[in-house]
C-alpha cells in the first residue's frame, strides 16, 4: 500500500469510530436513546437491531439534508460499496457489493447486485441512478440473497422504499438552485378521498448545465436534464393493503464522451484538454433514456398470524445513445447504440408470525425481454461491425425462509430456494465497407463477412441454502452468524464473436457464490452508542467477467467464467449520540479479493488460460472509510445543524487488468448546513460536495492500439459543486 493511503487512512480513523444506520441528523431526546429503525430486509417489519444480516439504512430525509442527488451518494455513507453513473451515461447505475457486481450494462446481462423499488425487482441498470425524492428509507442488504426476495441477487440488494399516503392530507415542495445552473423542483402531494383510501403524486425536474464542453459540437459534457413522476393510489383499513402504482423517467442529458488519457498513435498531435470534463468527440449528442412501470401491490391479513402478500409489476424503457471511443472529430473508434427491454414480474407471499415461529414462503416468476444493437466503427479500416440480438428470460422460483426462537434469547433461521431460469438468445455480428451499416443510417454500406449469427437457449437451475444462528443475551446486544449461498444463471454473450471464439454460441455458465458471516450489534452507554460489526468469508465460483478487447480492426468480446476467488473482510459502523447536540456516524469497510484462478479466452480460440496472478478485482478498493459529524443547537424558532462529512476509498482499478485508467486513493470532503422549523414544515439548506475539489475516475474504456486510435479515455466524478436548498411541507 502506498504511503499516502496510509496516511489518509490513519487519518480518517484517527477521526472515525466504526457506523451504524442514519437518523435525521437534527438529534431529538428520543432519537438520542432509541434506536428503533423498522426495516423489512426479511420480508417483515422488525427492529434493525434483530436482523442477523449486514444492513445499512438511510431514510430520505437524511439523505436529503446531506444533498444526496441521487442513490450513488450512498457510495460514501456505507462500507465496502461501490454506486457509480455508469461510463458514457447520466442514468445507468453500476453497482458493487463485496466485491461482486456488474460493470457493464449491455442488454443480457444481469446485474451482481439487486435494485428493488417497493418490491419491485428492476432488471436492467438503464434509467436506475433514482433521484431522492418522496423516499421513506433505502436499505443496503450485504451479501447474497434469495430465500426472501423474488429474484435471487448474488452480490446484495438495494430496496428503495417509498413513502405510503397514509389517510392525511399531505404535501411538499421543494426546490434547489447551485453551481452550474443547477435547478431541482420536486412535489409531492397525499390526497385522501374517502375513508381507507387515498390518492397521490410525486414529480421532479432536474437540471444542470455541463462540468465540461465538447469543443467540437459546443454542447455541454455533464450535464442533466431528468424529469420524474410517480403516482399512485392505495386502499388501507388495518386488515387489507392495496397499491397500484406508476411511475416514469426520461432522461435527455447529452451523452458523456470522456476525456483522452493518452496520444493518438498516428493522428493529427494529441492536444490534452483543459479541463477532464472536456472532450472532443464528433459522433455528435443525441441522448435519450426512458423507463417507466406500473405496479400492483395487495396484503391481506388472513388471521392474526398470517398475511397473504403479492407484488405485480410491468416495466420497460428505451436508450439511444452515442459513444465516442476515441474523443476526436473523426470517426476513428465510434459507437452509436440502442438498448431496449421489458419485464412481467408475479410474486405471492404467505407471511406467518407466532409467538415463537416466523417466517415466509413464496413463489416468484419473471418474463423478462431485453435486446440491442450497436455499430463499432473504425474509421482508419472504413470498416463497420454490426452487433445485434435479443435474450429472452423466462424465470421461476420457489422459496422460503423460517425463524425459530428456541429460547428468548437464542434463535435459528433457516432459509431455501430452488430457481430455474431458461434463456433464448439470439446474436448476429455482421462486418461492413463504410462509415456505419445500414442498421444506423448508411444504405450504401458494403457487407462483406458474417462474424456471428446464432439462436440459442439453455434452462439453469440451483438449489441455494441459508442458515444463521443469533444471540441476544439483552435487547440491545445481538450475536449471529450465517451462512448463505448465491446464483446468477449463466447466459449469451451478446457480443460474442464466433471468429474470435467458436464456442460462445454454446454461451457461459453461471456463477454461485458461499458466504460465511459472524457480526454483532449492539446498543451501548444508556443507549447512546450503537456498534455494529461483521466479518465475511466467501468462495467466489465461476465469476463472470466480461473483457473486450482489440482484435484486427474491430473490438471482440469475450465473458470468461473466471474460475475461484476467495473474498474476505471486515466492516464496522457505529452512530454515536453523546448529547442532545451532537451526533457521530461512521463507517469502516476492509477487503480482500484475490483470484486463485481466473480462465479466459482473450487470447481467441477453444483452450482458455490461467491469468490470475495478473487479475485483481474491479471497483473494489481495499478500504473504505466514511464519517459524518452533526452539530445542531436551537435559532429562530428551528434547529440548526452543520453536517462536514469525508469518504475515502483506497485505490482501485477500473477492470481486472491493471490499465492507464486506475484510480488512486482519493478523499471526498462534504458539508452541509440546514435549518428546520419547530413544526417541521420549512426546511433551508446550504450543501457542498467534493469541497476540495478532488479529480477522480469513476470509468473508461481501454483500447489501445494505432488502428484505434489508441482509445483510452477516462469519466470523471463531479467537481466541487455548492447549491441552497428549500422546502416547505404542508
Amino acid at each position: 500500500m502506498h504511503f499516502r493511503q496510509l496516511s489518509l487512512i490513519a487519518l480518517a480513523a484517527g477521526i472515525a469510530f466504526p457506523a451504524i444506520a442514519q437518523d435525521a441528523p437534527v438529534v431529538s431526546e428520543e432519537e438520542r436513546v432509541s434506536d428503533d429503525i423498522i426495516v423489512s430486509a426479511r420480508r417483515r417489519d422488525e427492529s434493525l437491531m434483530e436482523v442477523p444480516i449486514a444492513v445499512s439504512v438511510f431514510s430520505g430525509d437524511t439523505l436529503a439534508a446531506q444533498g444526496a442527488p441521487d442513490i450513488t451518494a450512498l457510495q460514501r455513507q456505507a462500507p465496502n460499496l461501490t454506486l457509480q453513473v455508469a461510463r458514457g451515461s447520466n442514468s445507468t447505475l453500476i453497482a458493487f457489493i463485496r466485491g461482486v457486481g456488474q460493470q457493464d450494462p449491455l442488454w443480457g446481462f444481469e446485474p451482481g447486485v439487486g435494485l428493488y423499488v417497493d418490491d419491485v425487482y428492476i432488471a436492467r441498470p438503464q434509467g436506475a441512478v433514482l433521484d431522492i425524492f418522496e423516499v421513506e428509507r433505502v436499505e443496503i442488504l450485504r451479501g447474497p440473497q434469495g430465500t426472501l426476495y423474488g429474484r435471487n441477487t448474488i452480490g446484495g440488494a438495494v430496496k428503495y422504499v417509498t413513502k405510503k399516503l397514509g389517510d392525511e392530507f399531505r404535501g411538499s415542495v421543494r426546490g434547489a438552485y447551485g453551481s452550474y445552473n443547477q435547478i431541482d423542483l420536486s412535489g409531492t402531494v397525499a390526497v385522501p378521498l374517502g375513508q381507507n383510501f387515498a390518492v397521490g403524486g410525486a414529480f421532479l425536474w432536474s437540471q444542470r448545465d455541463g462540468y465540461g464542453e465538447n469543443l467540437t459540437t459546443g454542447v455541454d459534457q455533464y450535464d442533466k436534464d431528468v424529469v420524474a413522476g410517480r403516482l399512485s393510489a392505495e386502499f388501507d383499513n388495518g386488515d387489507i393493503f392495496i397499491r397500484v402504482a406508476g411511475d416514469r423517467t426520461e432522461d435527455r442529458s447529452n451523452p458523456r464522451h470522456g476525456t483522452r488519457l493518452q496520444g493518438n498513435l498516428g493522428l493529427p498531435a494529441f492536444e490534452p484538454t483543459k479541463s477532464v470534463y472536456d472532450t472532443r468527440a464528433g459522433i455528435g449528442d443525441d441522448n435519450y433514456v426512458w423507463t417507466q412501470g406500473v405496479s400492483l401491490t395487495g396484503e391481506f391479513a388472513l388471521s392474526d398470524a398470517f398475511t397473504l402478500k403479492s407484488i405485480t409489476a410491468y416495466r420497460d424503457g428505451r436508450t439511444d445513445t452515442l459513444i465516442d471511443f476515441d474523443n476526436t472529430p473523426g470517426p476513428v473508434l465510434d459507437i452509436p447504440a440502442y438498448y431496449a427491454d421489458n419485464q412481467f414480474t408475479q410474486e405471492v407471499q404467505l407471511l406467518y408470525e407466532g409467538e415463537r415461529l416466523q417466517g415466509v414462503v413464496g413463489a416468484y416468476y419473471l418474463d423478462g425481454h431485453a435486446e440491442g444493437a450497436f455499430d463499432t466503427v473504425v474509421g482508419g479500416a472504413n470498416l463497420t461491425t454490426y452487433t445485434g440480438g435479443q435474450v429472452d428470460t423466462k424465470s421461476i422460483a420457489f422459496f422460503g425462509d423460517l425463524s425459530f426462537d428456541v429460547t428468548d434469547k437464542l434463535r435459528i433461521s433457516a432459509g431455501l430456494r430452488w430457481t430455474q431460469d431458461k434463456k433464448e438468445a439470439t446474436v448476429l455480428r455482421e462486418d461492413y465497407l463504410g462509415i456505419r451499416s445500414p442498421y444506423f443510417g448508411n444504405p450504401n454500406a458494403i457487407f462483406f463477412r458474417t462474424r456471428t449469427d446464432y439462436t440459442n437457449d439453455a434452462t439453469f437451475d440451483k438449489l441455494t441454502p441459508r442458515i444463521s444462528i443469533s444471540y441476544q443475551p439483552n435487547e440491545d446486544l445481538n450475536l449471529y452468524a450465517s451462512y448463505g449461498q448465491g446464483f446468477k444463471s449463466g447466459g449469451f454473450d451478446m457480443r460474442g464473436d464466433a471468429i474470435f471464439t467458436p464456442n460462445t454460441v454454446n454461451g457461459y455458465k453461471p456463477e454461485t457464490i458461499d458466504s460465511w458471516e459472524v457480526g454483532m450489534k449492539g446498543a451501548f452507554l444508556d443507549r447512546s452508542l450503537f456498534l455494529n460489526l461483521a466479518g465475511f468469508y466467501s468462495n467466489y465460483k465461476d465469476q463472470q467477467v466480461t473483457v473486450q478487447a482489440p482484435s484486427g480492426a474491430t473490438v471482440v468480446s469475450v465473458v470468461d467464467n473466471a474460475g475461484k476467488a476467495v473474498i474476505y473482510g471486515f466492516e464496522a459502523e457505529l452512530r454515536a449520540v453523546p448529547t442532545d447536540n451532537l451526533q457521530f456516524v461512521a463507517a469502516f469497510g476492509y477487503i480482500n479479493a484475490d483470484y486463485k484462478e481466473f480462465l479466459t479466452y482473450i487470447a481467441g480460440g477453444n483452450e482458455p488460460v490461467d491469468v490470475s496472478d495478473q487479475r485483481s478485482f474491479q471497483n473494489t478498493p481495499e478500504f473504505v472509510i466514511n464519517a459524518n459529524l452533526t452539530w445542531s443547537i436551537d435559532v429562530g424558532g428551528g434547529r440548526l445543524g452543520f453536517t462536514p462529512a469525508v469518504a475515502l476509498r483506497s485505490a482501485q482499478q477500473m477492470f481486472e487488468f491493471a490499465s492507464p485508467l486506475d484510480q488512486g486513493a482519493t478523499v471526498l470532503v462534504d458539508a452541509s448546513l440546514n435549518w428546520t422549523s419547530d413544526n417541521d414544515r420549512v426546511t433551508v439548506g446550504l450543501h457542498s460536495r467534493n469541497l476540495t475539489d478532488e479529480r477522480y475516475r469513476v470509468g473508461g474504456y481501454n483500447f489501445p492500439g494505432a488502428l484505434l486510435g489508441n482509445s483510452i479515455i477516462g469519466y470523471y466524478g463531479p467537481p466541487r459543486t455548492f447549491a441552497i436548498t428549500g422546502e416547505y411541507r404542508f
